[in-house]
C-alpha cells in the first residue's frame, strides 16, 4: 500500500508498479471501461430488482441470492488476466487465516445484501438509490478509524451534504405515504434497512482494505478477484441457507407461476439480475485495482444519480421537488469528493516527478 498520509486515492492505491506499466491513455481507457461496467451493472441490477418486486416477486432471500450467485463469472477475468511474476514469490498468508477472512466478510456481504433487498422491497428505485448515496459518508468515517485516512475540508463537505441528502428523503412524508403502495411504517423500515446496508457496505470496503494491508500484504488484480470470488461463494452459501431456513423456497413455484410477465420473464429477470450484479462487481474490483477502493465507492455513488433518472423513464417513478433537491445535493457531494481525489492525484504526480528527477540527477 502507498503512504497512508495521502487522504484518498493515494492512500489506498493498489500496487503502483502494476499501474505504472500502463501509459496514461491506456490507464484512463481501462478506468473508463471499469466505470462503465460499474454504472451500467449497478443501474440495471437495481432496476431489475425493482421489476422483480413490481411483477409479483416477494422473496427477499431470492433477491439476496442473485446478488452473488453469478460469482463463477469472475473466473473469466481471473484466468484471462495473468498476475505479475513477482506475486508468486511474495508473502503468502496461511490457508486458515484466509478462510477465516473469507467467511467473516462473506457472511457480512450476505447480511448486507439482505438489508439491500429489504430496502428495495419497500422503496421505489429512485428513493432507494438516493438513500444509498449516504455510503460515501459512512466510507469516510470508517476509512478514518480503520484505514487511518485523513479528513479534508472537501471530504467533510461531501460527508455532510450526502448525509443531508439522505435525511431529506427520510422526512419526505408525501413519498412515504405512497411509495410502492406500502405503509408509512414499511417505508421507514425500508429506509432504515437501506441506510444500514450502505453503512455495512462501506464497512466491508474498509475491512477488505485492512485485509490487504495487514494480511495479504499485496494487491494484484488476481488477489482482488479471488477476494471477490471466495467471499461471494460464502455469501451465496449463506443466502441459500437463509432461503431454505426461512421457508421461502416453498413459495418460489407459486411466485414464478404468478409472475406478472410470465414464467420465462421470471427466470430471465433473476438470471440477468445476477449477471448485472457481477458486471458491476467486475467494475468494482477493476477500479480497486486501477485506482482504489474508495474511488470505486465514489463511482458507485455516481451511478446512484443515474438510477433515479432511469427509473423515472422505465417505471415512471415520481420525481418530486424533495427528490430533485436530494439528487442535486448528492451530485454536489460527489463532485467535491472527486475534486479531492483530483488534488491528491496531482500532489502524488508532482511528488513522484520530483523523486524521479532527484534519482536521475543522482545517477548522473
Amino acid at each position: 500500500m502507498a503512504d497512508n498520509e495521502e487522504p484518498m486515492i493515494i492512500a489506498s492505491t493498489l500496487d503502483q508498479s502494476s499501474i505504472n506499466k500502463y501509459n496514461r491513455w491506456q490507464w484512463w481507457s481501462l478506468v473508463a471501461v471499469n466505470i462503465s461496467f460499474l454504472i451500467v451493472g449497478q443501474s440495471v441490477a437495481v432496476l431489475l430488482g425493482r421489476f422483480y418486486y413490481d411483477q409479483g416477486g416477494n422473496s427477499k432471500w431470492m433477491a439476496t441470492l442473485v446478488q452473488t450467485a453469478a460469482f463463477p463469472f469472475l473466473y473469466i477475468p481471473l484466468f484471462l488476466i495473468p498476475s505479475p511474476q513477482e506475486a508468486s514469490t511474495s508473502f503468502q498468508p496461511s490457508i486458515k487465516i484466509l478462510t477465516l477472512i473469507y467467511i467473516i466478510l462473506g457472511v457480512l456481504i450476505a447480511a448486507d445484501n439482505m438489508l439491500y433487498s429489504t430496502g428495495l422491497l419497500y422503496l421505489d428505485a429512485s428513493t432507494y438509490s438516493l438513500i444509498c448515496a449516504s455510503q460515501l459518508a459512512f466510507n469516510a468515517v470508517f476509512s478514518y478509524f480503520i484505514n487511518s485516512q485523513k479528513f479534508t475540508a472537501l471530504i467533510i463537505n461531501s460527508t455532510v451534504v450526502l448525509s443531508l441528502s439522505a435525511a431529506l428523503l427520510a422526512i419526505n412524508d408525501d413519498e412515504s405515504e405512497g411509495s410502492a403502495g406500502v405503509s408509512h411504517g414499511k417505508y421507514i423500515l425500508g429506509f432504515l434497512c437501506t441506510l444500514g446496508a450502505s453503512a455495512l457496505y462501506s464497512l466491508l470496503l474498509s475491512l477488505m482494505q485492512l485485509s490487504f494491508q495487514k494480511v495479504l500484504k499485496k494487491e494484484t488484480f488476481s488477489v482482488v478477484l479471488e477476494m471477490q470470488i471466495y467471499t461471494s461463494l460464502v455469501a451465496t452459501s449463506a443466502s441459500v441457507v437463509g432461503l431454505f431456513a426461512s421457508g421461502e423456497w416453498r413459495t418460489l413455484h407459486d411466485e414464478m407461476e404468478g409472475f406478472g410477465k410470465g414464467r420465462v420473464a421470471y427466470v430471465m429477470t433473476l438470471v440477468w439480475t445476477a449477471v448485472a450484479w457481477q458486471v458491476c462487481s467486475v467494475g468494482v474490483v477493476g477500479l480497486i485495482f486501477m485506482v482504489s477502493s474508495l474511488f470505486s465507492n465514489v463511482i458507485s455513488t455516481l451511478s446512484l444519480a443515474v438510477t433515479p433518472i432511469a427509473s423515472l423513464i422505465v417505471f415512471h417513478d415520481k420525481m418530486n421537488g424533495v427528490k430533485i433537491i436530494a439528487m442535486l445535493m448528492a451530485l454536489w457531494g460527489f463532485a467535491t469528493y472527486i475534486y479531492q481525489n483530483y488534488l491528491d492525484d496531482s500532489k502524488h504526480r508532482r511528488r513522484q516527478a520530483a523523486i524521479d528527477k532527484s534519482r536521475g540527477d543522482a545517477s548522473c
